[in-house]
């Protein structure tokens, strides 16, 4: 299992690409895709016309508004230069809502020159060939239905927060995993509701007994200070604060 980082950062951050992740097993997903991520998959060489699992965490749109020039890009290809699979969008409670209006209103979207199936995803485990993809709500805001994913394959287990707080929910999500993916949105100086500090990633990878914890999801203040130290206050094991186009390899 392979997981790639298509965006480290926030909305309008200066230097990240918002947030985006590629997970690589038998099957290649995409988790969240913010803005700049479409570029950081071209950079990365993933081939974009393979894609056809995507997953959402919720919809602010620092996690998923390149979907729509991806989309673009995909019924342009399948028109005018080749074939491409179907489509799988998956989601939290109004996913269906969001992306069946978008897919009606914007101009060329629909019909589409493929199959795209959209797939409320609660609290639920699923399977596509060899994965096991789990989502499981997390606390972000009061006004959206949030989740976290967790995915295995082979005995190994990559975890990932989406936008949360320190929570009940992303402590089971996280259980044991090889990789976890937390929201480091600030540091301890500087906590915001609704998103961790770098100490309550900590927390989470120690109370969840992660082996490797990787920072992300970064606004320009936590960058001022240590936050790899901080986390490491509460969590013994490795801390790796992530940045565009990283790759890391599970076990």
């Amino acid at each position: 299992m392979r997981m790639s980082v298509l965006g480290s950062g926030t909305n309008m951050h200066p230097a990240r690409a918002a947030a985006g992740y590629v997970v690589e097993t038998d099957q290649l997903l995409v988790f969240d895709f913010g803005p700049r991520t479409l570029v950081n998959l071209r950079k990365l060489r993933v081939d974009r016309h393979r894609l056809q699992h995507f997953f959402f965490s919720h919809y602010h749109a620092d996690h998923f508004s390149d979907f729509i020039t991806f989309f673009f890009d995909a019924v342009f290809h399948a028109t005018f230069a080749g074939t491409r699979p179907s489509l799988t969008i998956y989601g939290p409670k109004g996913t269906r809502r969001l992306f069946t209006t978008i897919l009606k209103e914007f101009p060329s979207f629909s019909p589409a020159p493929f199959p795209v199936t959209i797939k409320e995803l609660t609290d639920q485990t699923i399977r596509i060939g060899e994965t096991r993809v789990t989502a499981a709500t997390v606390v972000h805001s009061e006004r959206l239905h949030c989740q976290g994913y967790r995915i295995e394959h082979d005995g190994l287990v990559f975890a990932y927060s989406g936008d949360s707080e320190y929570c009940d929910g992303l402590i089971r999500l996280c259980r044991g995993a090889d990789v976890a993916v937390l929201d480091c949105s600030f540091p301890e100086q500087r906590p915001g509701k609704g998103h961790m500090t770098a100490r309550d990633c900590g927390r989470v990878a120690r109370d969840a007994a992660v082996k490797r914890l990787v920072l992300s999801h970064f606004y320009p203040i936590a960058e001022r200070y240590d936050v790899v130290r901080q986390a490491a206050k509460e969590f013994s094991g490795r801390v790796t604060m992530a940045r565009d186009r990283m790759r890391i390899t599970c076990g």
